[in-house]
């Protein structure tokens, strides 16, 4: 349905999207997911022209969205698009909102268009809604009326630009059930999300947005429980932390753990947390590490933190001889033929 080659957005300082290549089949339901900032909404913008790109190619049905025979309007109604911040008319009662774009673009009588609205909102389950106003309703529920509208055009794609990002916690459920039931029912979708575990169940498949690319992309299993590349192993898991390299004649101990403190701090660890960390530092660079290096061997520290499930992974790997068995107690610890050496320990 859709066709994406070498999309690229820039603005005065920045260039989000380099060269994003992409091809959407009908009845695919595709979430979207990285770190903020990386060009998520752009790109769902950038799709429907609502974003001019600044080169590259989008067709939809084999239709060029750039070219100056397009008909951006007619092309607009096969792609609705769910914002996050609902954009509904203020002026106007919830049966009002959804039948205006009927009426004016589809030219649909005041009667079908009722008739239309009435069903929509029986879908979303909001029928006894329909003469409130948005000020009177919560922010799901505000939510499930512009996806109600969306419907209304009979689209053939739907755009979600995180959707549940302006809800309350307790208001997130109730538009993610609607989601799954369009998906269920065959809605051609691409959703910007920040929802792992909705995005892992509703899609059949994910993007994985960063530096300007589709970086990674495959099924949910493989972007969840196999992906190919670090940063979005990084990703998927929340983990942030500290690289470093050293050898014994450079290496600031007292520096070093006065960041990993400052670190442990940002992330708001809990103290006992944090002890158990400096400790096994501690015990694995003193006691292990260092005595067993060579002069300038090279050693690689590295503490990976997930924030989404409180633990750390702590790893310092280097090339020199292995490690005596009494050394390593409760440690996990390997040797290879090149002689690189790891001792991994996971905190929780």
């Amino acid at each position: 349905m859709i066709e994406i080659q070498h999309l690229k957005k820039e603005y005065a300082n920045a260039t989000p999207l380099k060269d994003v290549c992409a091809t959407i089949h009908k009845g695919d339901v595709i979430s979207i997911i990285g770190p903020s900032g990386v060009g998520k909404s752009t790109f769902l913008r950038c799709l429907n022209r609502l974003e001019k790109p600044s080169s590259g190619t989008i067709l939809v049905d084999g239709v060029d969205m750039g070219s100056k025979e397009c008909d951006l309007n007619k092309m607009r109604q096969k792609m609705g698009m769910v914002f996050q911040n609902f954009n509904l008319f203020h002026h106007m009662n919830v049966i009002e909102n959804i039948m205006y774009a009927p009426k004016k673009i589809l030219s649909l009588s005041e009667e079908e268009a009722y008739r239309r609205a009435i069903k929509l909102l029986r879908i979303v389950g909001l029928e006894e809604k329909a003469l409130n106003y948005p000020d009177e309703l919560s922010g799901g529920q505000k939510q499930r009326i512009a996806i109600a509208r969306t419907l209304a055009m009979e689209p053939e794609i739907i755009l979600f630009d995180e959707p549940t990002s302006a809800l309350d916690p307790t208001m997130v459920q109730e538009v993610l059930a609607v989601i799954q039931q369009l998906a269920k029912e065959g809605m051609t979708m691409l959703i910007v999300t920040h929802e792992m575990h909705f995005a892992r169940t509703v899609s059949n498949r994910i993007f994985y947005l960063d530096e300007g690319v589709i970086y990674e992309q495959g099924s949910p299993e493989e972007i969840f429980e196999h992906p190919k590349k670090e940063k979005t192993r990084r990703f998927i898991h929340g983990l942030d932390g500290i690289r470093k390299d050293f050898t014994r004649n450079t290496f600031d101990y007292l520096g070093f753990m006065s960041e990993i403190h400052e670190f442990a701090l940002q992330k708001r660890m809990t103290p006992a947390f944090v002890q158990e960390m400096e400790r096994s530092i501690e015990k694995m660079y003193l006691h292990i590490v260092l005595p067993e290096s060579e002069e300038e061997t090279i050693v690689h520290f590295s503490f990976d933190y997930s924030e989404r499930n409180p633990c750390g992974d702590i790893r310092f790997v280097w090339i020199g001889n292995p490690l005596k068995e009494e050394q390593v107690e409760g440690l996990k610890y390997t040797y290879n033929d090149s002689k690189e050496n790891e001792i991994f320990l996971e905190i929780k």
